[in-house]
């Protein structure tokens, strides 16, 4: 019996994907896509307002790994939850929120470059270079 090889064929979409800012806004918008699609929301890629180069699922990936890692701790990813369902960072003039604060900040500086090997946010250089231009 001769091996075949199956053909799907592969959309390709080339439309230009809107890189984040920075940590703090991907994982906004990621708590929001998950938020959405435990309400029942389904995911088509390419179909988004705005096309974002990854999927939630990504950044979940990201943070699961450095947890392995333990580069982040179950403290860094309960303080990135909480506040990342309240929309808002925490505020370090709160006495209550002064510990999250520093954790929400070392969260998210462990989470950038990581971030930005995967293209998933533009590098502060580059957003230095075209606010330049």
């Amino acid at each position: 019996m001769a091996n075949r090889e199956r053909y799907s064929p592969k959309i390709q979409t080339e439309t230009e994907t809107f890189t984040f800012e920075n940590a703090e806004e991907a994982w906004f918008w990621f708590i929001q896509a998950m938020q959405a699609r435990a309400e029942g929301a389904r995911f088509t890629q390419g179909l988004s307002l705005y096309p974002r180069p990854c999927e939630p699922m990504d950044i979940l990936k990201l943070v699961e790994r450095l947890h392995r890692q333990r580069r982040l701790l179950m403290d860094h990813i309960l303080v990135l939850r909480h506040y990342g369902k309240r929309l808002l960072p925490p505020d370090p003039y709160r006495a209550k929120e002064m510990r999250a604060h520093k954790l929400w900040h070392e969260a998210l500086d462990r989470l950038e470059p990581v971030l930005i090997n995967k293209g998933i946010i533009r590098e502060q250089r580059e957003l230095f270079l075209e606010a330049a231009e």
